[in-house]
């Protein structure tokens, strides 16, 4: 189905449907076969990076598209609804170009940013280690001042794209503390750095997560992005951002979920009438369609706040947590509608469901959302 959108401009009108026929051509026709056989989809990347969808929400002068967050995320749904591997690997390097425009020199910008945003090269984002998921003040990855540059030692784990990315956003401790963690801007051909086998994951195997390890690998100094210590501070910067991409993500999935699950209920038929025209079932439908919606609604919100300079913290943790666990639930329900065969792998709405849990996880837990989101509503006397 296709959905009806609410844009601000006729340009993103027809972003979306540029968006709609590059997924439909290139995309879907080869998910089923790329994820069975964990293959890595590099003409899609280079297909959407010729198209300019690699760069939505980044500034024009820098090579960017220059669209606001609310019409890129639901560029970013478009994409899912047919890939959700690939959506998410978009929405990371996405992510990891964030640090280089937000923190970077003029002449750092003017050196790597329009690759970066043209999608001739393609990034990672390395902050996770295998102690330090949630905890990112918890990390142990070193490096170490030398002339002209930094040693780095370590390890750092759940890297999306990691061995075929071009450059990874690395975040490595230069001092004690939680102001002691800085930004690199790492280039994947760096001696010393190499990965570990790709995870076997429950889903999303056509875009692999690695480890990454550091063994006395140099990087010039001028890779530093920002100041010693400012490490932190550029992650968490970017953290609510890609909470966003993370929602419209879930909601992709959710939404191919429903389709696929309303469309067998048109066909299948029992009891001399199509099971749609069950009540039992069509109330089920009914719920999914509402929590797609609703989920759609709140990342939308979320973003526009975020377009017009609003506080949107809060907003963006409420739409990772809802649009997440409405694609859990949207994926397991639609493999109730199809019974013994949505248990099969002959029916995609069984790699929708394993890949939605994955979304409830990433970007933080959504254990950690409602910690975010119960931290608003504290309220403290004055002078605590």
């Amino acid at each position: 189905m296709t959905v009806d959108r609410l844009l601000p401009t006729d340009e993103a009108h027809e972003l979306i449907a540029l968006t709609r026929d590059i997924a439909d051509k290139a995309l879907a026709p080869i998910v089923d076969e790329y994820e069975r056989s964990e293959t890595y989809p590099a003409q899609a990347f280079a297909t959407l990076g010729e198209a300019g969808l690699l760069s939505l929400p980044y500034p024009e002068e820098w090579g960017g598209g220059g669209q606001p967050y609310e019409v890129y995320l639901q560029v970013l749904e478009e994409i899912a609804a047919r890939w959700a591997a690939v959506a998410v690997a978009v929405s990371v390097h996405s992510l990891a170009c964030h640090p280089l425009m937000a923190f970077g020199t003029d002449a750092q910008k003017q050196r790597w940013l329009p690759d970066m945003l043209s999608g001739t090269t393609i990034g990672a984002y390395s902050l996770s280690e295998p102690q330090a998921g949630s905890d990112a003040g918890a990390l142990r990855c070193q490096a170490t001042a030398v002339d002209g540059g930094y040693r780095i030692n370590g390890t750092k784990a759940w890297i999306t794209h990691g061995g075929v990315a071009d450059f990874y956003n690395l975040f490595a401790r230069t001092a004690e503390g939680s102001k002691g963690i800085s930004c690199f801007l790492v280039p994947s051909d760096t001696e010393g750095l190499s990965f570990g086998k790709p995870e076997d994951k429950m889903g999303l195997a056509a875009v692999p997560t690695t480890s990454a390890f550091y063994d006395d690998a140099v990087i010039p100094g001028e890779r530093r992005i920002g100041a010693e210590g400012q490490g932190l501070a550029i992650a968490f910067s970017a953290l609510d951002s890609g909470r966003l991409g993370i929602a419209a993500v879930a909601v992709g999935i959710a939404q191919a979920a429903l389709d696929e699950a309303a469309a067998y209920a048109n066909e299948r038929t029992a009891f001399g009438t199509t099971i749609i025209e069950h009540q039992g079932l069509a109330f089920l439908l009914a719920d999914m369609a509402a929590a797609v919606d609703s989920a759609r609604a709140t990342y939308l919100d979320a973003a526009r706040r975020r377009d017009a300079g609003l506080p949107y913290s809060r907003q963006a943790a409420t739409a990772k947590l809802i649009a997440t666990d409405a694609a859990m639930k949207v994926t397991t329900d639609a493999v109730q509608v199809f019974g013994g065969y949505g248990y099969t792998r002959d029916f995609r709405v069984e790699r929708l469901m394993r890949e939605a849990k994955i979304t409830q996880i990433f970007e933080g837990t959504n254990q950690i959302q409602r910690l975010v989101i119960s931290r608003t509503l504290v309220s403290r006397p004055v002078g605590r």
